[in-house]
C-alpha cells in the first residue's frame, strides 16, 4: 500500500519538484515560448490550487448541485480572463447542465472540451484530493477530467497575461453528462454540436491511455444494442421437433455466434452481448441495468433478452456491422424470432489527414520544448469520448491533451503531476502557434 506523504507544506513542496522536473530544453524556442513556459511554473502553484478545490467538489454526474459548483467555480476563472460565460441549463434532458465560456473575433476558431462531470457519486467513498508521494496525487476524477479542465484554463491564463490571447478566437465547452448521457442526445449535445459548427479546430482534453507520448486522432464510436428473442414455449420433450422449433436460447446462441462468425477480426470492429437472461418470462430494469428471468428446466425458453455494445471506427463500419447483425437475426430458425434494436451513442472519430496534420503540429511544439515526439494513439485504447460529437464537423481534431495518470473511473484514480505543466506548456504553445501562423 502506498504511504501517503504529510501534508504540511505539501502544495509548496510538490509544485517545486514539478518545475524542476517539467523544465523544457528551450534551445529551439523563440524568446515569447520561453515567456509562456516561464509564466505557467510561476503560477503552477495556483493551478494545483484550483485542480484541488474542484477535485473536492464531487460531481458524479447525477449530483445536479456538484456539477454546478464545479462549472461555477470555472466559470469564475473564465470571468477573470475577460471570457463570456454561458450556463446551459439541463433540465429538458435530466442533467445538470453543461459550461460555455467565449472569447475573441480574431483567428483560427478553436473549441476546447473538458467535462465537469465524474463518475464518483455523492455518497461514494472516494471523495478527496491526496497526495501519494512526490509526483503523483490521488482523487475522484482528476485525471477524468478535472486535470484537463485546469490545464484548459491555465494556458488560456497565460495567453492572456502575455497579451497573446486576441489572436485566436476561443469557445470552450465543459460538459456536465460527460460520464452518463442525457436524452435525448440531440438536445444534451446541442452546446457541443453547435460549439462544433462554429469551428475550425477542436481540442480535447482527456486523458487518452494515460501515456504524455500520444495523443488521440480517432476514437472509436460506442452504441448499445438490445436483442429480444422469441420461441415457441412447450415440454421439453418436444424440442426439435416440427411443432415446437428451436427454442427462444437456441436461437439465441445461433445469432451471438454468428455474430461472432461473421463481424469479429474485420476492420475495428469490437461488439459485447454484456447481459443475457432467458427462460418462460423475462423482465427488464432499464435504470438499474437489470434482468430477470423465470423458467424451468423441462420448458421450451420462450423469451430472451440480450444486451450489448458495439464499437466502430467510422461510420462505415458502424453501418456495415449494423446490416450484418439485422440479416443475422432475421434468418431465423423453426418457431423463433427475434428484435434487434440500437440506441443513441457516440459516434466515432474517424482518423482524417487534417487530424493527423494537427497532431503533427503539436508534435512539433512538443519536441521543441524538449518533450519528444507525440505519437497517435491506438484507438482500440481510446473509450469514447465528447470529441467525437464535435470531430465530425471541424476542420481538425485531437484529443488526449489533459493531465496523465491511471486507475480512471476506479478508486485508484491517481495523476502523474509531472505532465500537469507540460501540457499546459504544450497547449499554450500551440495555441500562440494557431494564433500566430494560423491553421498549417
Amino acid at each position: 500500500m502506498i504511504k501517503f506523504i504529510k501534508r504540511i507544506n505539501v502544495n509548496t513542496l510538490l509544485v517545486s519538484l514539478l518545475v524542476l522536473t517539467s523544465q523544457p530544453c528551450m534551445a529551439n524556442s523563440n524568446d515569447i515560448e520561453e515567456k509562456i513556459v516561464h509564466h505557467i511554473n510561476q503560477h503552477l502553484q495556483q493551478s494545483q490550487a484550483l485542480l484541488e478545490k474542484t477535485v473536492n467538489i464531487n460531481s458524479g454526474t447525477m449530483n445536479f448541485s456538484g456539477v454546478k459548483a464545479v462549472g461555477a467555480a470555472y466559470a469564475t476563472e473564465f470571468e477573470e480572463l475577460g471570457f463570456e460565460t454561458l450556463w446551459v441549463d439541463g433540465s429538458e434532458f435530466n442533467r445538470a447542465g453543461h459550461l460555455v465560456a467565449s472569447y475573441g473575433n480574431m483567428g483560427p476558431k478553436i473549441l476546447m472540451i473538458g467535462h465537469l462531470d465524474t463518475v464518483f457519486a455523492k455518497d461514494d467513498h472516494f471523495q478527496t484530493f491526496l497526495p501519494v508521494d512526490d509526483t503523483h496525487i490521488a482523487g475522484p476524477g482528476i485525471t477524468d477530467m478535472k486535470g484537463g479542465d485546469v490545464i484548459i484554463i491555465s494556458a488560456l491564463r497565460t495567453l492572456k497575461a502575455l497579451n497573446l490571447l486576441d489572436k485566436v478566437n476561443i469557445k470552450v465547452v465543459m460538459t456536465g453528462d460527460e460520464e452518463s448521457s442525457g436524452k435525448p442526445l440531440s438536445l444534451s449535445k446541442k452546446a457541443l454540436i453547435d460549439a462544433a459548427k462554429w469551428a475550425d479546430i477542436a481540442l480535447g482534453f482527456e486523458d487518452a491511455d494515460g501515456d504524455i507520448k500520444t495523443a488521440v486522432v480517432a476514437r472509436r464510436g460506442s452504441i448499445n444494442w438490445q436483442l429480444e428473442v422469441t420461441g415457441k414455449p412447450a415440454h421439453s420433450s418436444q424440442i426439435f421437433t416440427d411443432q415446437v422449433g428451436y427454442g427462444a436460447v437456441f436461437e439465441t446462441a445461433r445469432i451471438l455466434n454468428a455474430f461472432r462468425e461473421k463481424l469479429a477480426g474485420i476492420g475495428n470492429i469490437t461488439f459485447n452481448p454484456g447481459l443475457i437472461a432467458g427462460g418462460t418470462e423475462v423482465s427488464t430494469d432499464a435504470e438499474t441495468s437489470t434482468l430477470q428471468a423465470y423458467g424451468k428446466t423441462n420448458v421450451v425458453a420462450k423469451s430472451v433478452v440480450v444486451k450489448g455494445g458495439i464499437r466502430t471506427l467510422s461510420l462505415q463500419e458502424l453501418e456495415h456491422a449494423k446490416q450484418v447483425m439485422q440479416e443475422i437475426v432475421a434468418d431465423s430458425l423453426l418457431h423463433t424470432s427475434g428484435r434487434l434494436t440500437f440506441e443513441e451513442g457516440y459516434p466515432p472519430m474517424a482518423p482524417t489527414d487534417k487530424n493527423y496534420a494537427l497532431l503533427e503540429m503539436y508534435s512539433d511544439v512538443s519536441e521543441s520544448l524538449g518533450y519528444g515526439p507525440i505519437a497517435p494513439v491506438n484507438p482500440r485504447n481510446a473509450g469514447a469520448a465528447d470529441i467525437s460529437f464535435a470531430a465530425n464537423y471541424v476542420e481538425m481534431a485531437i484529443d488526449g491533451l489533459g493531465l496523465m495518470g491511471e486507475g480512471g473511473h476506479t478508486k485508484d484514480e491517481v495523476a502523474d503531476m509531472t505532465t500537469f505543466s507540460q501540457n499546459m506548456h504544450k497547449t499554450a504553445v500551440l495555441l500562440y502557434r494557431l494564433g500566430e501562423y494560423g491553421i498549417q
